[in-house]
């Protein structure tokens, strides 16, 4: 991986803590998805038009199913990932989904995309895992699980943060198909996947339409947060596989848990402050054995 695409990686990795602790913040659902698509279509707009011009027009079948499924699992990971946020714990649910999806999208991309990973990126990505689990409160999460309470409340974690990060896998091998293999534009990938997103939320929340102006006078800063570093956040990581691996850009991400960690201890008081060091110096190898051990 080179130097600019580890860059890219890294500040999408704060932008995408940051947002997922906005999100956690707001507790929404299907309404605040559709607020923030709705956002994101006309924040984005401009630059989508400028990028799509003569562009978009001499798209065929292929391009449009991808997009199209691209939008799909997009909406169902946000959904599933605002379900998690609401009946459990962030510092579960995320950590979960975003050390589930690596090893599928890693392990996927050396079969579909005829990447190689040395022994020094696999130590990587283990590496990496190792961290989320130990930012995940490590040791600390099976002691909590032994209260019943407790234990259900991260039992719900742990199923919605893997039903979140299998769909992580799923939309990263899509999109980096388009753009490593179809060669779309990043911007139009994410905006165009947005766009497509649009049927599928308006039915889902026609019957509680009218709750949303009162949604939108208490959620609307959140929604623009997510609306704005979300897509910043999700183009530099497209754009860096354009360049590298999808089997090191992957795992390379999850140092978002280290920010994560450092937002989570400042705005949510979290607790095991020794295992998440632990954890974010794990991740920091990983990512290291990552730029050095993954060839394409």
């Amino acid at each position: 991986m080179t130097t600019t695409a580890l860059a890219l990686v890294l500040l999408a990795a704060l932008l995408h803590a940051s947002w997922n602790v906005a999100a956690k913040s707001a507790g929404g659902d299907a309404r605040f998805a559709l607020l923030s698509s709705l956002i994101v279509t006309v924040i984005w707009a401009p630059l989508a038009l400028w990028m799509g011009w003569g562009v978009v027009g001499q798209w065929g079948a292929v391009e449009w199913a991808v997009l199209a499924a691209s939008g799909l699992v997009h909406i169902s990971y946000f959904l599933t990932l605002l379900r998690g946020y609401r009946v459990a714990d962030l510092t579960v649910v995320y950590p979960v989904a975003r050390g589930t999806a690596p090893l599928m999208s890693a392990g996927v991309a050396l079969l579909l995309f005829g990447e190689s990973l040395s022994p020094i990126g696999l130590a990587g990505v283990l590496s990496v895992v190792a961290g989320v689990f130990l930012i995940a409160g490590g040791p600390g999460l099976l002691r909590t699980a032994q209260q019943p309470a407790a234990r259900a409340r991260v039992l719900l974690g742990l199923a919605w943060g893997a039903a979140t990060g299998v769909q992580i896998a799923g939309y990263t091998l899509i999109d980096g198909y388009a753009v490593k293999v179809l060669l779309l534009s990043p911007i139009l990938v994410d905006y165009m996947g947005n766009l497509l997103r649009l049927p599928i939320l308006v039915p889902l929340v026609w019957r509680e339409r009218s709750t949303l102006p009162s949604l939108w006078r208490t959620q609307w800063r959140v929604a623009l947060m997510v609306a704005t570093l979300g897509p910043i956040g999700y183009v530099l990581v497209l754009y860096a596989l354009q360049t590298a691996p999808l089997s090191a850009v992957a795992p390379a991400r999850e140092v978002s848990m280290l920010f994560a960690a450092i937002l989570g201890g400042t705005l949510l008081r979290e607790q095991d402050l020794a295992a998440r060091l632990a954890g974010a110096c794990c991740i920091a190898l990983g990512v290291a054995g990552l730029v050095w051990g993954a060839a394409a």
